[in-house]
């Protein structure tokens, strides 16, 4: 066997342990979920075949021809008995795409698709697409929300400045998509989750409505909105449902993750918020409650965080930042959240739905101040003392 087979051999042997190396969960967690000591899908889990070109005589030095930078922000749906991530991969050219990975067990093992997915663009162009929410409808299709970024062309001498909006897409089968019309609004939008279900026979959107492309402004938290025809989708009325507050965990801005989950309790919502601090902006990620008869009614909404960046998590391209637009519930009642860490990498944490209704409703709420913060900790205290004795 010649250097270069000898060296491609080897370079498959090493990649094929790090697709098959087994996921364990980290002890001694918070009992709301079990997070994984591995990440599930990083960088160096893209196939192969996307980076090097195998042909001796093109790539003598077995270099690679396409490097990859991070896989972060990840859809999630159970499709044909696997599950499914739609991964935004970042290549070192800064440009964000969407590929399939997918997982007998939900926790390791993931495979890429062959080839990264292929999105169609809109009338516009965007220069960038990332961070795809995945519904599968009750109209029979599965929709992919995304953002798509545009340079804005009012400041044409800022090469930073830019805009978002919400694209939209659907698919039969996660492999041919047809795009739709951006959603018409009138802010920029990012952060934008179909509900699964109509709602007074309309689509309903959740939204995060922001004056610029990083700042929030005059938004104030998470939106929501009907529209008629998804295939012509306009936003013309916008009301806040869950709002932003003084020294909060969403403090700056908070945006839905994936999806809400339906449950016999209501439906459970998944989000990020963000505050500013010392070292720039923290995301994290917490949950809340809405009533079945009415998606926009919060009934419960814990204090403070879900879940944060831990350990080495803590570290990567944009540090101290978690963010989830995936999950998926299994018909057994077992979640699997899909989060990214420091824009970096994928990970995985389960838990189960009664665990998730367990923690939305009996979590006590943030009490918006100290004094308030430490009655509630004194309540338990007393309550604790009474069960010991």
């Amino acid at each position: 066997m010649s250097d270069f087979k000898t060296r491609v051999a080897a370079l498959k042997a090493h990649h094929e342990a790090l697709l098959t190396q087994k996921n364990e969960p980290v002890e001694w967690g918070n009992g709301i979920y079990e997070k994984y000591k591995n990440p599930i899908v990083t960088a160096e889990h893209t196939p192969l075949t996307w980076r090097y070109d195998f042909n001796e005589q093109d790539n003598p030095y077995l270099m690679q021809r396409i490097m990859m930078n991070a896989t972060l922000n990840s859809g999630a749906i159970k499709w044909k008995g696997k599950y499914v991530i739609i991964v935004r991969v970042e290549g070192a050219d800064r440009k964000s795409f969407f590929a399939v990975a997918e997982s007998p067990n939900g926790i390791d093992n993931f495979r890429f698709w062959d080839e990264p997915i292929t999105m169609p663009d809109d009338i516009v162009p965007a220069t960038n697409i990332y961070d795809m929410r995945v519904t599968a409808h009750e109209d029979g299709w599965i929709y992919g929300v995304f953002c798509a970024e545009r340079h804005d062309d009012n400041e044409p001498g800022n090469l930073s400045a830019a805009t978002a909006t919400a694209a939209i897409a659907r698919t039969k089968d996660l492999i041919k998509w047809e795009r739709l019309p951006d959603l018409k609004t009138r802010s920029q939008q990012r952060n934008v989750v179909l509900h699964p279900e109509f709602v007074d026979g309309k689509y309903a959107f959740y939204t995060r409505p922001q004056d610029g492309f990083i700042d929030t402004g005059s938004g104030g938290g998470i939106g929501w909105a009907l529209v008629d025809d998804i295939t012509n989708a306009e936003i013309k009325e916008e009301k806040i449902i869950n709002a932003r507050h003084y020294h909060t965990i969403m403090e700056v801005k908070n945006g839905e993750g994936p999806h809400p989950l339906k449950t016999d309790r209501g439906w459970l919502h998944l989000a990020h918020g963000v505050r500013a601090c010392a070292s720039g902006l923290r995301y994290v990620l917490y949950m809340y409650m809405t009533a079945l008869d009415d998606p926009t009614r919060v009934i419960a909404q814990p204090g403070g965080y879900f879940l944060v960046p831990e350990g080495w998590e803590y570290v990567g391209d944009v540090m101290n930042v978690v963010f989830a637009n995936g999950w998926i519930a299994d018909d057994d009642g077992r979640v699997f959240i899909y989060y990214a860490s420091s824009d970096t990498r994928m990970h995985v944490a389960t838990s189960t739905i009664d665990r998730l209704i367990d923690y939305c409703m009996n979590t006590p709420e943030d009490g918006l101040t100290t004094s308030a913060s430490v009655e509630t900790i004194k309540r338990l205290v007393r309550k604790n003392v009474s069960q010991l004795n």
